[in-house]
């Protein structure tokens, strides 16, 4: 499992690992720095061959001792090394002011703002300027400094510079993702020590370029006895989501294991999944989500559909059951089926009113009823809409067995002031995050979210959290097509049915969406990403 920290976490494992004894301040520093010019030959070999030249731009802070030990490290390698300094020399922390004279034994210092006159082609850059540092916008005249890293550097001459970040590029905010001002734009980023959450929310991910991360030797998991009480008072660490997280549960995913063979199996031993359909000509959002669960292995499938919408849905289905559902107690009396083990409401689902709008009032019924239920539930597209005016009336029917899947419109008219929260110009650090707001949003929804994006967060009501990244080598635009997320719902309403519980059931989902997709490449619509579930399972073993 890839634990992805905030600032102040990776900073309370430091101190804890300094104040126990295991390590000190100058031998993390020196490992972050050797672990930067570690990144970057393994990045580009042909670096390795020859001399070189190369910017060093340092910040005020412990950063920038990290940028001095580089500088020495890439010196001693038979480089031309220049380095900047931001700020003033004689503030710097202790640690950073020792690898500063180590580094002017080798070489000279230069202020920041002579770097426009000074600079002759360099052929690499390193950022070492704030990295998890910043912490406020307003950096004044290091903003050009910001800009011109992150624009000029790139349209300038045949042979650009190579730009490295060390732990995130200067001026994001380490824990949202999220640009302060102005910032610097990476080929590669090197996080130190722990992978942190804004390398994966909100711009950063367009910023950093190719991510990689650098061990220091000390992880949240270290045994530092007493010095452990640094982590006091924060919140739980969030981590990467990928199938390490599900594996263990591969043998539920995967039908015939040893168990079931022992004790027979059958389409029952799977779960049925039940799918409300919208009304006729908005029933294609239905059929995408009960393939969707279908594919992902529940026994059976039933589309609950309205008459009108019956002829549209038989036409294109097979393996998928039909049932003809017009009212409240026709819904309820199949709800309360107990062979049904998942319901999914919400895609395509809202009817018309006599005006030519939407009426929700039997979309906000039908929620209710199901919710009665007490069954695993997901709720999705309209049947979130349906509560825009009154999310509390939603709330306070949802029980611990549903996830709620809002893309960002959904979540602002759900979660209004939370919303407002997350997207506030950040002027200080750390800066409200995507997690922070999915985290809120589930304890006060007392369920499940999974709040969609290229970032898609997903948390529970306890403050478990996991970022399912479709950024780096996982990126995958081509989901950004209609349908796409109704696929999703159908692959979470599956694994529920299956008894997967509602947070491995969501993430599960969610990650093998983006692998489909993945496994399709451009040109992906909707109806695609089904089908590459069995190629993706066999991919992984299953």
């Amino acid at each position: 499992m890839t634990e992805l920290l905030t600032a102040a976490q990776m900073r309370a494992i430091e101190h804890a690992a300094i104040d126990s004894g295991k390590v000190t301040g100058l031998e993390l520093m020196e490992r972050a720095g050797q672990g930067v010019v570690e990144a970057i030959f393994e990045e580009w070999p042909d670096l390795k061959k020859t001399s070189h030249r190369a910017v060093v731009l340092c910040g005020p802070g412990n950063n920038g001792g990290d940028g001095f030990v580089v500088a020495r490290l890439l010196k001693d390698w038979g480089w031309e090394v220049e380095v900047f300094l931001y700020g003033d020399a004689e503030k710097l922390p202790a640690d950073a002011k020792v690898k500063l004279d180590r580094w002017m034994k080798l070489g000279g210092l230069q202020k920041h703002s002579d770097l426009g006159q000074r600079i002759e082609n360099p052929e690499l850059i390193i950022d070492a300027i704030f990295g998890c540092g910043l912490n406020r916008s307003g950096v004044g005249e290091i903003s050009d400094l910001l800009r011109w890293l992150c624009l000029e550097v790139r349209l300038t001459g045949e042979n650009p510079a190579k730009i490295v970040s060390i732990d995130l590029p200067s001026g994001i905010c380490s824990d949202s993702g999220r640009t302060l001002e102005h910032c610097s734009s990476a080929d590669l980023t090197v996080a130190t020590g722990s992978l942190k959450l804004g390398h994966f929310l909100h711009d950063a991910p367009y910023f950093c370029g190719k991510l990689y991360l650098a061990e220091i030797g000390v992880s949240i998991w270290d045994d530092f006895g007493d010095a452990r009480k640094a982590f006091e008072g924060l919140s739980q660490p969030a981590h990467q989501n990928s199938p390490i997280n599900w594996i263990h549960y591969s043998q539920t995913l995967a039908k015939g294991n040893i168990s079931e063979l022992h004790h027979g199996t059958n389409k029952f031993s799977h779960g049925h999944a039940l799918i409300a359909s919208g009304p006729a000509t908005k029933t294609g959002a239905a059929r995408l989500a009960a393939r969707g669960a279908l594919k992902i292995g529940a026994g059976l499938v039933t589309i609950a559909s309205p008459s009108d919408a019956l002829p549209e849905n038989a036409a294109q289905l097979t393996a998928i059951m039909l049932r003809k559902m017009d009212t409240t107690d026709q819904f309820k009396t199949l709800f309360s089926d107990d062979r049904i083990s998942s319901i999914c409401i919400g895609p395509g689902f809202a009817r018309e009113s006599e005006s030519g709008g939407l009426d929700f009032n039997f979309t906000r019924a039908m929620v209710k009823t199901a919710l009665r239920t007490g069954k695993n539930t997901v709720l999705d597209a309209d049947a979130l809409t349906a509560f825009k005016d009154t999310p509390d009336d939603l709330f306070k029917h949802i029980h611990k067995d549903c996830v709620l899947t809002p893309h960002g419109g959904e979540f602002k008219r759900l979660f209004p002031d939370i919303h407002v929260k997350l997207m506030e110009t950040a002027t200080t650090g750390p800066a409200y995050s995507k997690v922070d707001a999915t985290r809120d949003a589930a304890k006060r929804a007392g369920c499940v979210v999974l709040f969609k994006g290229a970032d898609t967060v997903i948390a529970d009501p306890q403050g478990r959290a996991s970022i399912n990244s479709a950024h780096y080598d996982r990126a995958a635009p081509w989901l950004a097509t209609a349908g796409s997320g109704d696929v999703l719902a159908g692959f979470i309403a599956g694994l529920l049915a299956r008894g997967f519980d509602p947070m491995q059931a969501a993430e599960t989902a969610a990650w093998l969406h983006v692998e489909c997709a993945l496994k399709f490449g451009a040109g992906l619509i909707a109806e695609d990403i089904p089908e590459q579930l069995p190629a993706v399972l066999r991919d992984l073993g299953l």
